[in-house]
């Protein structure tokens, strides 16, 4: 088995990680030898996890979800799966641009 997990920190930010033993992988973490990125953000608990066949498929699922948003990572934690296809659109009616010009003038 493996999994592929997100984790709320103290901080909270989430953090995306695969591994074989999720219970073990779950206590490193909690003792500060998780991750770096954990380490300086403890305590931190799991939200929400997968689990897979093959270490390949759970491995590909934590790049997929690493590369999500706060928010379309908080929709799969809360299992609104209707709500991810919207939170990948990409605003393209340059509000962005504008806001981003703002700043610098």
């Amino acid at each position: 088995m493996a999994y592929m997990y997100i984790l709320e920190c103290s901080d909270r930010s989430l953090y995306v990680g695969s591994t074989r033993n999720l219970e073990y992988r779950l206590a490193q973490h909690g003792e500060g030898e998780g991750s770096q990125y954990t380490r300086t953000r403890l305590p931190v608990r799991l939200l929400y996890f997968e689990q897979f066949d093959r270490v390949s498929d759970a491995y590909r699922r934590e790049k997929q979800v690493q590369g999500w948003g706060r928010a379309k990572r908080l929709a799969l934690v809360k299992e609104q799966a209707e709500k991810l296809p919207g939170l990948s659109k990409k605003d393209f009616t340059g509000a962005g641009v504008d806001r981003l010009r703002a700043c610098f003038t």
